[in-house]
């Protein structure tokens, strides 16, 4: 038997406790929660640009498509002038 492959497993698996108890911690659950309201935080910024981008979309969408129902009008009223 390999006493050192032993030793390394043995090694890991104590540092991976270990690392389970501290992520799980009292310190490590106040990090998570501060890390999280960040996130929160973040995403309400996102998502106010969001509702902007949106808006002003639509606006331009309302005013491209009253342009165009202007120049028909316009096509219309030349086409009905050459018939007379």
């Amino acid at each position: 038997m390999n006493w050192g492959k032993l030793g390394i497993f043995a090694g890991g698996v104590l540092f991976g406790t270990a690392g389970i108890r501290i992520l799980s911690g009292k310190d490590a659950k106040k990090i998570y929660t501060h890390c999280t309201a960040a996130v929160l935080r973040a995403k309400d910024v996102v998502m106010d640009q969001v509702t902007r981008l949106e808006e002003n979309c639509s606006d331009i969408y309302e005013e491209a498509k009253k342009i165009n129902e202007d120049r028909a009008e316009k096509e219309n009223e030349a086409e009905i002038c050459e018939t007379v």
